[in-house]
C-alpha cells in the first residue's frame, strides 16, 4: 500500500477502563496516521469493541489520554486532575467520528434516504434539499441509489448495514470505527458490505476496523492490532501478523478462526 504520513489522527496513551472490579483495557497505547486503516482482531472479551466506544466517547474511561486530530477525547488533564468535557464539546467531536456498529440502528419509521439525512439536519443544520442530495450521492456510493425510498423492513441486513455506513458518511468524519459490521450478517451478504469499506480504505479514510474477517484483514489493512485479555499483544503489518505470528496467543487465536491456513501451522 501507499506509504503514509506519520502525523497522527488518532492517539491513544495507556487507556484503562473498569467495569466494576472487571478491569477490561489495562492500559492499551497505540497511533492511526491520518488515512491508515488499523485491523483489531482478537477473541470475544478481549476489550476490542469498549476501545472503540471510549475513541467515540460512548463510554467515558478511568486512565490514560485519547486524541483525535490532536484534541483530546472526554477530559483534559491538568496539574490539577483531570477533568471531563462538556456534552456539547463531546457531542462536536462524536460528529468527527463516525462509528458503525453490529446493529444496524436505523430509525424503522423513516426511508433509507431519510435516515441519512438526518445528522446533516439536524445536528449541523444542513437544509433538506442539501442534505438529501448529499444523502443520495452517498447511497449512490453504497450501491443503494435504488433503495432511497425503502424502509428499513423492506432491506436486507446487509442493504441495512450500507445504509448504517452512508449515514455514518454524511457528517463528514475525520474517523471512521466499525465494530462487526458483519458479525450479524448472513454469511452472502458480508462481502456486500466488506467492498463498501475496502473502496473508503482506497480512498484514504482513517479506520479502525475490529472484525474476525481475516482474510478481509489482509486485504485491507495496513497493520494489524491483536488484543486479548485488555492489552495489545502484537502488531505489525498484516504479512508478518497472519504468517509469522510471534506469540502463542495469537497463533491460536489465527488457528480457531483460519483452521490450516494460521500463522506458523
Amino acid at each position: 500500500m501507499a506509504a503514509i504520513p506519520h502525523t497522527p489522527m488518532i492517539e491513544v496513551r495507556d487507556l484503562r477502563k473498569t467495569y466494576g472490579a472487571l478491569e477490561v483495557l489495562k492500559g492499551v497505547s497505540f497511533d492511526v496516521a491520518r488515512g491508515e486503516v488499523v485491523v483489531v482482531l482478537g477473541p470475544s472479551g478481549s476489550g476490542k469493541s469498549t476501545m472503540l466506544r471510549c475513541i467515540n466517547h460512548l463510554e467515558g474511561y478511568d486512565g490514560g489520554e485519547i486524541r483525535i486530530d490532536g484534541v483530546t477525547v472526554g477530559y483534559d488533564t491538568t496539574s490539577r486532575g483531570r477533568n471531563p468535557h462538556s456534552e456539547a464539546v463531546n457531542a462536536r467531536l462524536r460528529e468527527q467520528v463516525g462509528m458503525v456498529f453490529q446493529s444496524f440502528n436505523l430509525f424503522p419509521h423513516r426511508t433509507a434516504i431519510e435516515n441519512v439525512m438526518m445528522g446533516p439536519v439536524h445536528v449541523r443544520g444542513v437544509a433538506k434539499r442539501q442534505a438529501r442530495e448529499l444523502a443520495a450521492a452517498l447511497l449512490h456510493k453504497v450501491g443503494l441509489s435504488s433503495k432511497a425510498d425503502q424502509y428499513p423492513a423492506k432491506l436486507s441486513g446487509g442493504q441495512q448495514q450500507r445504509v448504517a455506513i452512508a449515514r455514518a458518511l454524511a457528517m463528514q468524519p475525520k474517523v471512521m470505527l466499525f465494530d462487526e459490521v458483519t458479525s450479524a450478517l448472513d454469511p452472502e451478504l458480508v462481502g456486500e458490505v466488506l467492498r463498501v469499506i475496502r473502496d473508503l480504505a482506497q480512498e484514504g479514510m482513517t479506520m479502525i476496523i475490529v472484525t474476525h474477517e481475516i482474510h478481509f484483514a489482509r486485504d485491507v489493512g495496513d497493520r494489524i492490532v491483536f488484543m486479548d485479555d485488555g492489552v495489545i499483544v502484537e502488531q505489525g503489518p498484516p504479512e508478518r501478523i497472519l504468517s509469522n505470528a510471534a506469540g502463542a496467543r495469537l497463533r491460536t487465536f489465527l488457528r480457531r478462526y483460519q483452521g490450516d491456513y494460521a500463522a506458523g501451522a
